[in-house]
């Protein structure tokens, strides 16, 4: 492998995948964050390639009119969902954007031609900042997971948890999971955000992203038993170190933002997040377009814990046609 991974999808930030039916969706912020746009293949190589369809485009004013962030695709009682973060403005107030959470959905089988909704807010006990909405369906129940800055707290935003009544609507309180509290979670900015769940081996594995989005982003893990209480703040334990932090020999750098999805032999758990291959940025890293899609295979260690290994190496790539060959890395 060469010591410059090629990415497989050009500057797309945030990225997600959705394995639905037997085909993949992928979703994720675009350069000038103004719109959601989907794109659907039957391999997860083949998303390099697939024609973008646009499915909702920002208003010029109004709460929605700037800084479409981070949009993620799930299924949630049998309707599409995308939910996504918004401003008013460019703004920034007390050294934060003014994002506010939203979802739109869909009850169509094909959610690039089918009727989307119009934005409804998600609303939290805080009235904050926040971004970064995930779900995730566990024992019968909806999850709804995302980062937000509470007044009371020092730094950006923390982890928090609830569960879901309705697809843009939380049933109870939420439960605060993490803080950035390690040094490599508080360089250039106090931040835990962009978190993903994956249930495997008897745990529920939750990944997040740390720290400025330049260089010094990287990737931590939250874990819980999958029988205890996900609303149990007690129920998750914190690793202390990042999982997957930049990669100067492969020129991969600043990987998080992630996400997981499963291979087309349908057992390969593959990992997918978002780098840049340069830290000379001019200017605010969040006006850099270059931060591309990567996905690479996750490895299990004997105790059952993922190993993401390093952030360019074993990375799927639109010139790898066999794909078999390319888990088997």
């Amino acid at each position: 492998m060469s010591l410059n991974p090629e990415p497989l999808i050009q500057q797309r930030a945030d990225p997600w995948i959705l394995e639905h039916a037997g085909r993949y969706y992928f979703i994720a912020s675009v350069p000038d964050y103004d719109r959601l746009e989907i794109r659907t293949a039957t391999t997860i190589v083949g998303l390099a390639t697939a024609p973008a369809t646009t499915v909702w485009t920002k208003p010029d004013t109004g709460p929605l009119g700037e800084l479409i962030w981070a949009p993620e695709l799930h299924r949630v009682g049998g309707v599409w969902v995308i939910y996504f973060a918004a401003a008013p403005s460019r703004e920034i107030v007390d050294g934060l954007f003014q994002h506010r959470m939203y979802a739109i959905t869909c009850s169509a089988t094909n959610p690039l031609s089918g009727t989307w909704s119009e934005p409804r807010q998600v609303e939290t006990p805080l009235d904050s900042f926040c971004l970064d909405a995930t779900t995730f369906h566990h024992r019968g129940l909806d999850y709804y997971v995302w980062a937000q800055k509470d007044p009371a707290i020092e730094g950006n935003s923390n982890l928090y948890i609830a569960k879901l009544a309705a697809p843009d609507r939380l049933d109870g309180p939420p439960t605060l999971l993490s803080v950035p509290e390690y040094d490599w979670e508080k360089r250039g900015f106090l931040v835990n955000e962009g978190p993903a769940v994956l249930e495997r081996h008897g745990r529920l594995f939750l990944t997040y992203s740390a720290s400025a989005t330049d260089e010094n982003y990287c990737v931590g893990l939250l874990w819980a038993d999958a029988d205890s209480d996900p609303l149990d703040a007690a129920s998750w334990s914190k690793s202390s170190t990042p999982l997957l932090v930049s990669d100067p020999e492969h020129e991969i750098f600043g990987p998080g933002h992630s996400g997981f999805v499963v291979g087309e032999d349908g057992q390969t758990d593959l990992f997918v997040y978002h780098a840049r291959t340069y830290t000379d940025i001019q200017g605010d890293p969040l006006w850099d377009p270059n931060r591309h899609t990567y996905v690479k295979p996750i490895h299990w260690d004997s105790q059952g814990f993922p190993d993401f290994g390093r952030a360019g190496e074993d990375t799927l790539a639109p010139s790898r046609a066999n794909i078999e060959s390319t888990y088997n890395l």
